[in-house]
């Protein structure tokens, strides 16, 4: 059933709840969050879409096969275990750079892989989303 109120608000809120989604990627270092919260956010917020607009339209508002999404999230992971190694440090151990930029300060390799993990999760989110929305159309 179309609902006029839902796939409006459905737009505000798709934006609203991906920008929550970085935020929970960003502050996952020091406090809860991080990828895998900050993936099920996106996830739950392209889910909304979908309920409000219908299948087609979240398909093309996400633009990116999720099974691409999933596989460049598995890539930046194993990337983000490379500079530790190249450091000659032991496996996973954090590598930081200083940017010099006040507001951003140190990034290292533990952003690395929760952005890797926040792309994993969300292709995977949308896979289970899409495959279960497929599957009710039949």
């Amino acid at each position: 059933m179309y609902s006029v109120i839902l796939a409006t608000a459905s737009r505000y809120l798709l934006i609203l709840l991906l920008m929550f989604s970085v935020f929970l990627l960003l502050r996952g270092h020091n406090e809860p969050g991080g990828g895998f919260t900050g993936g099920l956010v996106a996830a739950a917020a392209y889910a909304l879409y979908f309920i409000a607009n219908g299948i087609d339209a979240a398909r093309t508002i996400v633009r990116f096969d999720p099974l691409r999404i999933m596989a460049a999230g598995l890539l930046i992971a194993i990337a983000s275990t490379f500079p530790s190694l190249v450091a000659g440090n032991p496996f996973m151990t954090g590598v930081w750079i200083n940017t010099g930029i006040p507001l951003i300060g140190k990034v290292g390799s533990p952003l690395l892989f929760d952005l890797g993990v926040y792309f994993l999760v969300l292709g995977i989110a949308l896979t289970i989303i899409f495959s279960l929305a497929e599957e009710d159309r039949l």
